[in-house]
């Protein structure tokens, strides 16, 4: 059984007046997810990823969830700030995990976790599908 991969923009940051030496909410949100992964039940299945960046620019932060023959899901606009990276890596280890539950990937949008409701939500279909 292949891995799915959880990308995570580590250039993501709601602040554009972010002091130099201040690391991106993005890599925050990355790093907080990677520590919570090493030990995570589903660790085996799930991939993380951080890139340099996903091109939601306009609308951080941002991550994506793909797997063989499964939709991607793309969100953006998540809102990391305030101290809540913590709670936000929860969240979406929560999604992970519910795709990962799912034989075709399909997550009902009243099982996506409250916090990461966003309006910009993309599901792609699978590169594989049989139109």
């Amino acid at each position: 059984m292949s891995k799915s991969t959880l990308f995570i923009c580590r250039s993501c940051h709601h602040s554009e007046q972010r002091a130099p030496e201040q690391p991106a909410d993005g890599a925050v949100l990355c790093d907080r997810i990677q520590t919570l992964h090493q030990n995570w039940a589903r660790q085996s299945e799930l991939e993380v990823q951080g890139v340099d960046c996903l091109w939601t620019c306009d609308r951080p932060c941002s991550i994506g969830l793909a797997g063989a023959h499964k939709p991607t899901y793309a969100l953006a606009n998540i809102l990391v700030k305030d101290g809540n990276h913590s709670e936000m890596a929860e969240a979406v280890l929560q999604l992970s995990e519910r795709y990962l539950d799912s034989k075709q990937g399909n997550i009902p949008w009243k099982q996506f976790p409250e916090s990461l409701k966003t309006e910009f939500i993309a599901r792609i279909p699978p590169s594989d599908l049989n139109l």
